[in-house]
């Protein structure tokens, strides 16, 4: 679990707090969440009056459909009503939202017919009743809820604006259980792609060749120890596969290129991560720094720790900014 704490400063944010937690369970019952918000909580320090959750689930719905312009609110009725033929799955007992996507800079005005793409999100009502009652119990401010795609999305316009508005991008978030592929051009979303493949999968896929535990697999990428990194390859492969079919799909249907695949999540964090996915896909592979365009007011000693946890920040950033702008 990771957080940041954000304040407005002017027209600039401010980061002013941050924490990162791990936790060797994962919180499948209310008072196990609850108990790991206090702690992540606790390491963060600091107040605020606003709270951002963003939360990850193994049924996470982000999809990009196209209907005829509708206000969002009646659209969200007709997803949980007619989920089935709109989204090819039941969403009566999820909750949804949605929202159109600008088209991008420079297109050309739709005309009156023609359809809208709107980004859908949802997750389980179940899971969002827990998350709400959890937040309750630690008598937490107001919250808002969203999905890490989407908050990765927002913390990329934020730090890289200029990018965003003018360019092609990739990005590429590896999570602990899953990992989402996110193409963009000229601050339009053209597709989102997830997968079930994640840090958990990479770890337990070279644990079952051979390395006693996470941290020899670490150190023995950093020796360039020759099966391993054959064998992390390999483990690779699918979202080598995932991000490469995105690209393709992308320049045949635009006729622009990409130059770059930001990463983001906790296997960014590895330079011999990076090196195989560039050596895989033939592009630059880079980490990105979601408080580029943020002060940094925290003390001096906790730089070089923020440093090292830059490329899983992206998500939590992504909230509260978002809050803070408005939006």
């Amino acid at each position: 679990m990771k957080a940041v704490l954000l304040q407005r400063r002017g027209t600039r944010l401010a980061l002013t707090h941050f924490a990162v937690r791990e936790f060797s369970e994962p919180a499948n019952t209310l008072e196990a969440l609850g108990e790991n918000l206090k702690a992540l909580l606790h390491d963060l320090g600091g107040t605020a009056k606003a709270l951002g959750i963003a939360v990850s689930h193994p049924e996470m719905m982000v999809r990009i459909i196209e209907q005829n312009t509708i206000p969002p609110e009646l659209l969200r009725d007709a997803l949980r009503i007619n989920g089935p033929l709109l989204l090819s799955q039941d969403c009566r007992e999820w909750v949804i939202d949605c929202e159109a996507i600008p088209p991008r800079a420079g297109s050309a005005p739709a005309a009156e017919n023609r359809q809208v793409r709107y980004l859908v999100g949802g997750l389980p009502r179940t899971h969002v009743q827990k998350i709400h009652e959890a937040c309750g119990k630690n008598k937490l401010p107001s919250t808002v809820l969203q999905l890490p795609p989407v908050a990765l999305l927002n913390a990329f316009e934020f730090a890289n604006a200029e990018a965003f508005k003018t360019q092609a991008f990739v990005l590429v978030d590896i999570g602990h259980r899953s990992s989402t592929v996110i193409v963009g051009a000229k601050g339009e979303l053209i597709l989102i792609r997830s997968l079930d493949y994640g840090g958990a999968h990479f770890a337990e896929q070279l644990i079952l060749q051979g390395a006693a535990d996470f941290e020899e697999v670490v150190a023995l990428l950093g020796q360039e120890e020759v099966l391993t990194v054959e064998n992390a390859r390999l483990s690779l492969n699918e979202l080598v596969r995932s991000i490469s079919s995105s690209i393709g799909f992308f320049e045949a249907q635009h006729e622009e290129a990409i130059f770059k695949i930001h990463v983001s999540g906790g296997l960014a964090k590895l330079p011999a991560i990076l090196n195989l996915l560039v050596e895989e896909l033939h592009l630059p592979c880079e980490t990105w720094d979601p408080f580029a365009d943020c002060e940094l007011s925290i003390p001096r000693m906790r730089v070089a720790a923020l440093t090292g946890q830059m490329p899983i920040l992206g998500t939590a950033f992504g909230v509260a900014a978002e809050i803070l702008k408005g939006r």
